[in-house]
């Protein structure tokens, strides 16, 4: 197993999608949205938030978007791309882009410049965690879960080479010793 300590246990962050869903549901135009996630990190994050505004009255459509990252992500010069489009039109309607982290912004960014050539008519995004420290694009998220240090982080999500995503928390990875 990775050793990791614990940043955000399963009470804290069930607490925070709770009060990230009231503040989406209160600003959403429409009960009845679009949540686009990028994969694959968010996909636990997106359930979770789907399940907390179903819960307010807000009936979401869910739909994918998948990005892949060429060259070295972590380097400024690294290029994504996107390997798989969303499948519902999104003209018109009020669509929010979720994701696990907004680290560099590039991921986001384009999902959201992506997202907004197709005309949506709200398009706002919700990130889980916020590394503004590794910002290299001028972007910032709508809704903020938390702020957290410039760690390589798993659990809930996020993982490390394919280990340590199902962890039902956020957790810092340490370094083996």
């Amino acid at each position: 197993m990775l050793k990791h300590r614990v940043l955000f246990d399963e009470m804290a962050i069930a607490a925070r999608v709770e009060q990230l869903a009231r503040e989406i549901a209160k600003d959403l135009p429409v009960p009845a949205p679009l949540i686009i996630g990028l994969l694959t990190g968010s996909f636990i994050f997106v359930a979770d938030l789907v399940r907390a505004l179903s819960r307010l009255d807000v009936q979401p459509q869910v739909d994918f978007l998948a990005l892949s990252h060429y060259g070295a992500a972590s380097e400024p010069r690294g290029l994504v791309r996107i390997i798989k489009d969303v499948t519902l039109d999104v003209s018109g309607r009020s669509v929010l882009l979720v994701d696990d982290i907004l680290d560099t912004g590039r991921s986001l960014s384009l999902g959201r410049d992506h997202l907004a050539a197709r005309g949506p008519s709200w398009l706002r995004t919700c990130v889980l965690l916020d590394k503004p420290s590794r910002r290299v694009v001028p972007i910032k998220g709508d809704y903020i879960g938390f702020e957290v240090p410039d760690v390589w982080m798993v659990g809930y999500g996020l993982d490390a080479a394919g280990k340590g995503r199902a962890l039902p928390y956020v957790a810092a990875l340490e370094p083996e010793g």
